[in-house]
């Protein structure tokens, strides 16, 4: 038996993506740049592409900057537009930001710039002490996630758009999975990635507004209008342009398969002592079920499913291996003890009720020994 509930680490490539993508590894390995026959077919699939991802968020194709991964992406969002001012200023972040995101906080931070970190409810919501803050603190800067990668939760992003800040919104996880819409976020870039939507790794995008400044991170050959210099990744382009058509085109229904899954999956948790589900009233993506178990690390307990075929994860697939309690869980007031104790099941667009039983069949029979054990001790 294998079973992949990791789709919020990484996911497949879809079959047309690859179909799509071929030609470039090999016929049409022109460069973008060039103006003969071969890089103006190279140019034209880049082109293609842009608008294909420009029409996942409902936006026009010129304000899709390509980049070589989510990660790059946030960092040209939030040093790009920390550059363009004149001294340095504050950003107001949310305290449950990827690591990714931090990190481009933390080096404009070493550049002068003051960080207010916004604190986030039981429920990893934005608290109402935080949009005073900023009301109070007028920040230059603000980026929040749509869609946290850990815990599934969607921000209500409406609260942030009546202040002077620029606002970035990293859609990282959102992108394919619930409708967005760039114009009506009232945010002045926005951050995806081809990976989390069945389309290849190594290349993401910023969607930003025509007025938005930005400074480019790298320089050279100015490629994506002077904003991200160096030759295009053709095919991986071509692939994140097919994969977000891929995702735009039955998004509803995939999202009322994936949720009537997600139900059946709790229904089942439920009934297994000593799970508890991570804010489950709140808005969620309908893919994403984080849990709390109360009598063994999550560690120990994926390094067992994996042994069984299972392959699922205790949160970020970017903080595995460090040993520091789950900080998304802690900044939403889940002690350090708990929060080793986090698994993260995140479902894949393939996903049946079927698959669903299967694992908590493999999931009940591998916490029984520990539960007995733990009864025994207690």
């Amino acid at each position: 038996m294998e079973l992949y509930l990791d789709c919020n680490a990484t996911t497949p490539l879809d079959p047309q993506v690859v179909e799509a993508m071929l030609p470039y590894w090999s016929g049409h390995y022109g460069n973008p740049s060039s103006s003969h026959r071969a890089g103006r077919i190279a140019k034209d699939a880049i082109e293609r592409a842009r608008a294909q991802v420009a029409n996942l968020v409902q936006t026009t194709a010129k304000q899709v900057l390509f980049t070589g991964s989510g990660t790059e992406a946030n960092h040209l969002a939030i040093i790009g537009m920390a550059s363009t001012f004149d001294q340095p200023g504050t950003i107001a972040v949310g305290a449950t930001e990827h690591a990714s995101l931090q990190g481009a906080v933390v080096a404009i931070q070493q550049q002068g710039w003051k960080v207010l970190e916004l604190a986030v409810d039981e429920n990893g919501l934005l608290a109402a002490m935080a949009i005073e803050q900023i009301r109070e603190q007028r920040p230059e800067l603000i980026s929040v996630m749509v869609a946290n990668n850990e815990t599934g939760v969607i921000q209500e992003l409406s609260q942030l758009q009546h202040t002077d800040a620029k606002l970035h919104v990293d859609a990282t996880q959102a992108g394919g999975k619930i409708p967005l819409d760039f114009p009506t976020l009232g945010a002045d870039c926005l951050t995806l990635s081809a990976h989390k939507m069945y389309g290849p790794k190594g290349v993401g995008a910023l969607v930003v507004t025509p007025s938005l400044l930005l400074k480019p991170l790298l320089s050279g050959g100015g490629q994506e209008r002077g904003l991200r210099s160096g030759t295009e990744n053709v095919p991986a382009i071509v692939g994140f342009g097919v994969a977000a058509q891929q995702a735009a085109a039955g998004l509803e229904l995939r999202s009322q398969q994936q949720l009537a899954c997600r139900t059946h999956l709790e229904r089942g948790l439920g009934q297994i002592n000593g799970v508890a589900i991570v804010a489950q009233q709140a808005p969620r993506l309908p893919n994403t079920v984080m849990c709390l178990l109360s009598n063994i690390e999550g560690e120990t307990l994926l390094m067992q499913l994996d042994q069984q075929g299972v392959a699922l994860s205790s949160g970020s697939a970017c903080q595995v291996g460090k040993t520091t309690p789950n900080r998304v869980l802690t900044a939403m007031g889940v002690s350090a003890e708990q929060a080793r104790n986090a698994i993260r099941i995140s479902l894949c667009r393939d996903i049946t009720i079927e698959k669903i039983d299967q694992f908590l069949a493999v999931l009940e029979k591998t916490l029984l020994p520990t539960a007995t054990a733990w009864s025994a001790v207690g």
